[in-house]
């Protein structure tokens, strides 16, 4: 009996020191970027000014702390309809802001398109109930109020492209493929780097999930805010009841064109369900983008020339699919 009091004891205590680091390594990555920026990747930053456009902040959509946004408007406003670029932040689901993502809000404005952050409420001591589906639920929420707030401006959205990085991106593409059938907003596009997109524990190597299915149920329970159990793994069962947070199960032949970045090292969010996406994609006939660096990890730290090129296939895409 004491044996098995005691094996409970260390399944439990693992499950816990999986999560915690999932949340802290996670974190790590609140902003994807790298601290050297080849010249390659210092054209897709801009020297802010008046002659770009202006900035509104903190723009209310609805009633919690966190939800508030910035928009980011050109500097022409002569033109009948803009496209909107909503980009969603980093931080594990746990931390980060809006503003970390300036720099490419700020670009993405020069080129002529109005640009969102989006805050969501957190997971945290303040917030232990907030998960991905609620920050998705937000996320939806807000484009309404993003789009009727720019029209105040004189900018009238006709059009959209969904994008962030990690979780933003997972946020993102929830949004895009999730909702797009529903949204007040022709979705276009999306464009995201490293964001996770499934919860089979097959994929999730990196954190041994494969190998420790309670673990894994504990994790994707706290993720999705479902009560998940290892024997429902495989089922039909459990994918509906992940599927509102999944984007991968949302892929049909109608999901809109993406364009997206891994690096096969990543230790914080499983790069094997990247490959599953893809192939999903590629099933579904759905235009799309996957660019792996093979030298980096969750920050796409050490391959300059092809996060360049991750970089010159979303602008590509802007210009096809959000025109000008």
């Amino acid at each position: 009996m004491r044996e098995g009091v005691k094996k409970d004891m260390k399944s439990g205590a693992f499950v816990f020191l999986c999560i915690v680091i999932f949340i802290v390594t996670f974190v790590a990555s609140i902003v994807i970027k790298i601290s050297y920026k080849s010249p390659e990747i210092k054209k897709y930053s801009v020297q802010w000014s008046d002659e770009i456009g202006t900035v509104q902040t903190d723009l209310i959509y609805g009633e919690k702390p966190a939800n508030k946004f910035d928009l980011y408007l050109p500097a022409d406003n002569s033109k009948e309809s803009y496209g909107l670029v909503v980009y969603l932040h980093a931080g594990g689901f746990t931390s980060g802001d809006k503003t970390d993502d300036r720099e490419i809000l700020q670009w993405l404005c020069s080129k002529g398109y109005v640009a969102a952050g989006i805050n969501y409420t957190l997971r945290d001591d303040a917030h232990p109930e907030a998960n991905v589906l609620s920050q998705s639920n937000e996320i939806k929420a807000s484009i309404p109020i993003v789009a009727e707030e720019a029209n105040k401006y004189g900018y009238n959205i006709d059009r959209m492209a969904a994008a962030g990085g990690s979780a933003g991106g997972c946020l993102a593409l929830i949004y895009a493929y999730r909702d797009a059938s529903s949204s007040p907003i022709p979705v276009k596009m999306a464009f995201e780097g490293v964001g996770p997109t499934s919860f089979y524990p097959e994929d999730w190597k990196c954190y041994g999930f494969d190998q420790n299915k309670n673990a894994a149920a504990a994790m994707f329970s706290v993720m999705t805010g479902k009560d998940i159990n290892p024997e429902m793994f495989g089922t039909a069962e459990y994918d509906a009841l992940v599927k509102d947070t999944s984007a991968l199960l949302w892929v049909d032949e109608n999901t809109v064109p993406t364009v997206m970045a891994y690096g096969l090292h990543d230790k914080f969010q499983p790069y094997e369900a990247s490959v599953r996406l893809d192939k999903a994609l590629k099933e579904n006939g759905v235009p799309h983008e996957y660019i792996v660096l093979p030298h980096s990890g969750h920050g796409l730290q050490n391959d300059n020339k092809l996060y360049a090129e991750y970089m010159a296939k979303v602008e590509e895409y802007l210009h096809k699919y959000m025109g000008k």
